[in-house]
């Protein structure tokens, strides 16, 4: 259980006649980066509040860090950094200020001058909140998340309504912050975000995990094959088509230029493709192979958008 850093069993919360959370079970190992996906309504927000703390569970066990976040709010919250999808101060407060407020929550606090400079927030440390950008407002609210040296970060959409320079410099900090090995527990409504940073994902939809593991493994069970495509600098000669392994369906052009199939094994299937049409003398052109995205599966799973 000491590679553990989150155990959550049986996991249920109710608003009373409505079950938000509905009996789920997964872990999160140490290190890891695990995303938590679903639409809106799903359940997600319950369950990442129950985890740090902020709202009672109403059934099952859980464990963050070893500590139950019932019992032992204040062990847990000296030991995670939380970084909410708003965060607000008050408009006349500088950043030193807040960073030296939030420092005094903690029995254990960093250099807070050198996460601001680490933020790119140094030169802004004597302005006030309200003068601070969209952008500059969430490294704040990242920089108070990490100024207790959390072993765990709850990160709650984090790039959310960002424009996308300032949401590659969010994903580039918590690549740097994965690579310290700290835990990461992330909601996010883009998904590529969740293909390039979590190692496991979990997809909740009605209170209930419909699927989990690295966006590689969901990928790999989608029902949503992959395709193959290759363009041929000939017509294939008239005739039937060779049979090739693990093909589940085929298509071509009109001028018998254009080969697309769908394959459960795409590398075997090009590969004998390509040892047939070479065999017949004519030339391949171009080859393209297509799988089927992480957006591909929450779709096929939960017959919705992530925004939705």
């Amino acid at each position: 259980m000491n590679d553990l850093a989150i155990s959550a069993r049986g996991l249920r919360k109710t608003y009373g006649t409505n079950e938000a959370v509905k009996g789920i079970d997964f872990e999160v190992k140490a290190g890891e980066v695990f995303g938590l996906l679903g639409p809106n309504g799903a359940g997600k927000t319950s369950t990442v509040e129950i985890l740090e703390g902020l709202r009672p569970r109403s059934g099952g066990d859980v464990t963050v860090l070893g500590f139950d976040p019932d019992r032992q709010k204040q062990a847990l919250k000296d030991r995670i950094g939380v970084c909410l999808q708003a965060t607000n101060l008050p408009d006349k407060m500088k950043i030193h200020e807040a960073m030296e407020l939030f420092g005094s929550f903690y029995t254990k606090r960093v250099d807070g001058d050198e996460l601001l400079r680490r933020l790119q927030l140094w030169d802004k440390r004597e302005a006030f909140y309200s003068t601070l950008s969209g952008g500059q407002k969430q490294r704040l609210a990242l920089a108070l998340a990490l100024v207790n040296d959390p072993q765990m970060l709850f990160l709650d959409e984090p790039t959310t309504g960002l424009d996308p320079q300032v949401r590659l410099e969010i994903r580039d900090l918590v690549e740097e912050l994965r690579a310290e090995k700290r835990t990461i527990l992330m909601t996010t409504h883009y998904i590529e975000e969740a293909e390039r940073l979590c190692d496991r994902v979990a997809i909740i939809d009605n209170g209930v995990i419909i699927a989990i593991g690295s966006p590689k493994e969901l990928q790999e069970k989608s029902e949503s094959q992959s395709s193959v495509e290759i363009s041929l600098g000939d017509p294939l000669p008239a005739g039937d088509l060779p049979t090739w392994s693990h093909v589940i369906r085929v298509g071509m052009s009109e001028d018998r230029r254009q080969l697309t199939v769908n394959s459960s094994h795409p590398a075997k299937t090009l590969v004998d493709m390509i040892k047939s049409i070479d065999a017949q003398g004519v030339e391949i052109v171009d080859v393209h192979i297509s799988r089927p995205t992480l957006e591909d599966v929450f779709i096929e799973l939960t017959g919705k958008r992530l925004r939705d």
